[in-house]
């Protein structure tokens, strides 16, 4: 068996970087910080229409307890009609993630 040693150069354009795959990961993290979502945002992140969020991730005492703001979580429960729901987008992007089994085995 031969080995060939080859040195490559590959040009990268002024307008691009090169990253590794976890520095991407931890860049995507941080561009939700300080980021609010809407129901509808939360809705668009999900695919899920706004009452199964509600039966399967917001109102299921197990994760209420960790949600609602008034525990110390990030999301906000509205108190009286009118009032609109407020997620802070890198904890509940965070909670989705980890809890992915959990949500869709809780039936």
């Amino acid at each position: 068996m031969q080995q060939l040693k080859v040195d490559l150069i590959v040009p990268i354009p002024n307008d691009q970087l090169l990253i590794s795959k976890v520095e991407l990961e931890e860049l995507k993290d941080k561009s939700l910080i300080g980021v609010y979502w809407s129901m509808k945002d939360l809705e668009v992140r999900t695919g899920k229409k706004v009452e199964w969020i509600k039966d399967n991730i917001l109102y299921p005492p197990k994760f209420k307890k960790v949600l609602d703001v008034h525990n110390g979580g990030f999301v906000y429960y509205p108190q009286v009609k009118g009032e609109k729901w407020t997620f802070l987008a890198s904890k509940m992007a965070e909670f989705l993630e980890e809890n992915f089994y959990s949500i869709f085995s809780s039936k």
